[in-house]
């Protein structure tokens, strides 16, 4: 008799033991928690330290959720880049909150924040947007993000157009294209610990000040 693959899910397990999080351990100010962590990933060589999942919703309250990559952060928020029509930038425009996850399975941890969601400047995009790979620019370009398209050729005829239009010059920033900057107002940091007894902490704005607070797991 084969073995049903469902039942493989129920012998999928590894056991974290890492040394855990004190509450004490943990800075006052969440964002500077997040940097030393952040630094962890980043010497500990996890994969893409920056990428981290976004969700957001429509204006009924629809979820989605995407991977995308952290591009800046500091005490007024976190910043990533996408296209202003794409379906996250419509939903944004419908519900500008949104939640982002950070997982770095090398050290069992992961970050989650939330908070409401603004664009950045045409400014700021535009000095981002120019820091880009050339065939980077070129890209956001060409696409248009979220819409549906008769192929997959047509859409890398219209890059190599571009491509071609635009070598040795200034790429124009499309204006459907720049930054979004989330600013928390809710973290928590999550240590995986054995047992499943994991160490979860959550720091709440409240009154222009964050509390913290230890979380069942």
């Amino acid at each position: 008799m084969e073995k049903n693959p469902k039942n493989a899910f129920q012998t999928i397990r590894k056991e974290y033991l890492s040394s855990g999080i004190s509450r004490k351990s943990l800075l006052s100010d969440p964002v500077e928690q997040f940097g030393r962590w952040f630094d962890e990933a980043l010497t500990s060589g996890c994969t893409e330290p920056n990428s981290m999942a976004l969700a957001t919703a429509n204006a009924q309250g629809m979820p989605s959720l995407r991977m995308v990559l952290l591009k800046g952060f500091d005490r007024d928020g976190f910043v990533f880049f996408s296209n202003y029509e794409s379906r996250k930038g419509r939903e944004l425009a419908e519900n500008p909150r949104g939640a982002l996850l950070f997982y770095w399975p090398e050290l069992h941890r992961q970050v989650r924040l939330e908070g409401g969601i603004e664009r950045l400047s045409a400014a700021a995009s535009q000095a981002y947007f120019h820091t880009r790979p050339f065939l980077s620019q070129i890209g956001a370009l060409a696409s248009r993000q979220s819409e549906r398209i008769e192929s997959r050729e047509m859409l890398e005829r219209r890059f190599m157009e571009l491509e071609e239009k635009y070598r040795g010059q200034t790429v124009p920033m499309p204006d459907v294209w720049g930054g979004y900057l989330l600013q928390p107002v809710r973290f928590e940091f999550w240590q995986g610990r054995e047992n499943r007894l994991h160490d979860r902490v959550a720091y709440i704005l409240q009154d222009r000040r964050w509390q913290k607070e230890r979380l069942s797991p």
